[in-house]
């Protein structure tokens, strides 16, 4: 093992303490944590607890003169993303960067434009690629056994009362900011193609201050498959998380920890028959499917789960492979992500109601 990469986390809240802490953790052997920085001195208290011998400011600049970190972890407020990676970056330090990586195209080109400058030193947390439930369904789609997919929908449901700074749109709150950058992502790799057109709606249900909690986007391909995603804030019933329709089977998930897949038996050759004109007896054609029904198990979280995007940041800056979330990529979710805040219908919930 090559050494470890030295990290300094700007921001220890709940993205920076409660998440990239902890996994950083899982990789002991990659990376140690050595400094930290907030503008909330409680912040600060609340991580030195678990690293007493790391150093931590309250001034992003004297973060990026630590002269032991390589590695700086943005994980402030979303609307200072970009210029906090970019300040980073131009303190001559590798950047790894939350999600939303920006809230804009413009704003994500000037993160590229400094990447491009010196590659493999920017790199996106869109950590939710290695979720293990969708690359176990994304496996069983190229396997063909659904057939060609013609449709896939993507729901993640609660109901909260939330009135934290996510909320404002001040701040870049709403759902379209903070989930919205996953599930986006996940309708991307899922439609296979191009975006031919997008519907969207955004409304505010149950949150406190006035950015959207409840958001509901279509994507049409230009290979002819739709994905309908949602997110919600405000819903008593749970929708399941996934549901994949194909001309062969189809697929459901409520939860995430089993797949429930239901497909025609490979080995029965479907039957030859044609449409008939006439006037019929009945309903159908008096031919029905041999339907296989498997209930899986989701694979554990060994290999493909959200904290594997550490190794694999670790295997692009130590030994130079390509990193899995390209920028690219990246961008078309934030394209997307624009275009569904200029085109939503906007139903903001009257205070008073």
């Amino acid at each position: 093992m090559a050494e470890k990469i030295k990290v300094g986390i700007l921001g220890l809240g709940r993205a920076g303490r409660g998440m990239h802490m902890t996994e950083m953790e899982k990789y002991p052997e990659m990376f140690e944590i050595v400094a930290g920085c907030d503008r909330d001195p409680k912040q600060i208290e609340e991580a030195k607890k678990k690293y007493p011998d790391a150093r931590f400011y309250t001034d992003m600049n004297e973060l990026f003169a630590d002269a032991e970190v390589e590695l700086i972890t943005v994980a402030t407020r979303s609307l200072d993303h970009v210029d906090h990676a970019i300040a980073a970056f131009n303190a001559g330090k590798k950047v790894f960067c939350e999600k939303p990586v920006a809230a804009s195209v413009a704003e994500f080109d000037r993160l590229w434009a400094a990447e491009k400058s010196r590659p493999g030193s920017i790199f996106i947390r869109h950590n939710r690629r290695f979720e293990s439930a969708f690359t176990q369904i994304r496996d069983i789609i190229a396997s063909g056994k659904l057939g060609w997919v013609y449709e896939v929908k993507l729901a993640r449901n609660s109901f909260q009362w939330r009135n934290d700074w996510q909320t404002f749109q001040e701040f870049g709150g709403g759902q379209l900011l903070n989930w919205g950058p996953h599930i986006i992502d996940h309708s991307l790799r899922f439609l296979e193609s191009p975006v031919k057109s997008v519907w969207s709606n955004l409304k505010l249900v149950a949150a406190k201050a006035d950015a959207e909690d409840h958001i509901k986007i279509i994507f049409e391909g230009e290979n002819g498959r739709i994905v309908d995603m949602e997110i919600s804030g405000g819903t008593a019933y749970k929708d399941p998380v996934y549901v994949i329709h194909g001309t062969r089977g189809s697929l459901i998930s409520a939860d995430e920890s089993r797949l429930k897949v239901k497909y025609m038996n490979p080995a029965v050759p479907l039957p030859e028959f044609a449409a008939n004109p006439g006037n019929p007896d009945g309903y159908g054609s008096g031919h029905a499917p041999v339907w296989v029904e498997d209930d899986l198990q989701v694979a554990p979280a060994n290999g493909n789960d959200t904290h594997v995007i550490w190794r694999e940041l670790y295997e692009a800056i130590r030994n130079g492979k390509d990193f899995p979330i390209k920028f690219e990529e990246a961008r078309e979710v934030v394209r997307v992500t624009e275009l569904v805040r200029q085109g939503a219908i906007d139903n903001v919930r009257d205070k008073n109601f």
